[in-house]
């Protein structure tokens, strides 16, 4: 199983360059933060934006894959977006994950653009989001006509160094994010059992998301994706709780959803206060004795993203 934790955009730079390098040093193999404007709780708290944050942290590590967690159509365009991905894989040098999502509808949504859309409409929307940023990523030149989207002839030049695309991570729970996510995604991400605003402890959590495993192995079947081929992603802390209280809880919560599937476990840096409240040194603790050891008695997990390609410029007309 890959480890990863998500560092909230909430300090100044001189702190934050400090827990991304730590992030790393530590032995994460993925480190991500959040692609909003505001954070439900937080919405009046210290909050930086997620590009440039993870431009910085890609200017500071070396080996650890950074990602977002995750973009969304809510105030996000797929062109624009494009050039800001395409950039920060090539600051990381290859070392980049992009987590989209169909947005939730919250804060962010009403404050770029007050229009009410019901579940369906989102996923309508993010379905043509999705197709239209793996066309832009993919091809040198790119034309795109949509219900939501249209735009003529965008370069998207020099192009990833990930072929042929940087890899996504699509977080979806409903049967028809998933059939995306099997058809365009290399990870799924799912935060847990949906439509609950409070967490429930771990162990609780395992049926639903042994039948969230089950709906996607579906969803893989539907479309002739091998479910193999698809990584599984936990983000743990907002629903599923209990995962970092203790060495213990966290070596108990790998094995468990390990054994359903799950691929990638991810944390949130524990911070003094609500949410996400919780001791810096058991981070450090499971890192020391879980994170370290395990890679002392087996063979590394593969990286979350491929080894960069060749130059784009080497390529034809779609990469």
């Amino acid at each position: 199983m890959r480890h990863g934790v998500v560092i909230l955009p909430e300090r100044r730079w001189p702190q934050a360059r400090e827990q991304w390098m730590l992030a790393e040093r530590l032995g994460f193999d993925h480190a991500w933060t959040y692609d909003q404007l505001m954070w439900r709780w937080l919405r009046d708290e210290p909050w930086f934006a997620g590009v440039p944050t993870l431009a910085a942290a890609a200017a500071v590590t070396s080996r650890i894959t950074l990602g977002t967690m995750v973009a969304t159509p809510t105030y996000r365009h797929p062109v624009t977006l494009a050039k800001e991905v395409m950039s920060l894989e090539d600051i990381a040098r290859g070392r980049f994950v992009c987590g989209l999502g169909a947005g939730a509808g919250g804060l962010d949504d009403r404050v770029v653009d007050p229009t009410e859309r019901t579940p369906r409409q989102r996923a309508d929307r993010f379905a043509e989001f999705v197709e239209a940023l793996d066309r832009l990523l993919t091809r040198r030149n790119t034309s795109f006509a949509g219900e939501h989207y249209a735009f003529e002839d965008v370069p998207v030049n020099p192009g990833c160094l990930t072929r042929p695309r940087v890899p996504f991570a699509v977080a979806a729970t409903g049967p028809r994010g998933m059939r995306l996510a099997a058809r365009r995604a290399d990870t799924w991400v799912t935060a847990g059992p949906p439509g609950r605003f409070d967490a429930l402890p771990y162990e609780k959590t395992l049926p639903d998301i042994a039948r969230q495993l089950d709906r996607l192995d579906a969803a893989c079947e539907a479309t002739g994706r091998d479910p193999a081929t698809l990584n599984r992603l936990l983000l743990t802390g907002a629903l599923v709780g209990g995962v970092l209280d203790s060495v213990e809880s966290y070596r108990d919560a790998v094995g468990r959803f390990g054994e359903l599937g799950i691929t990638d476990l991810v944390v949130h840096w524990p911070r003094a206060s609500f949410p996400y409240q919780g001791d810096p040194r058991v981070l450090e603790a499971v890192a020391e004795e879980v994170l370290h050891l395990g890679r002392q008695t087996a063979a590394r997990t593969p990286p979350l993203t491929p080894p960069p390609g060749g130059d784009p410029h080497d390529e034809g007309e779609e990469r």
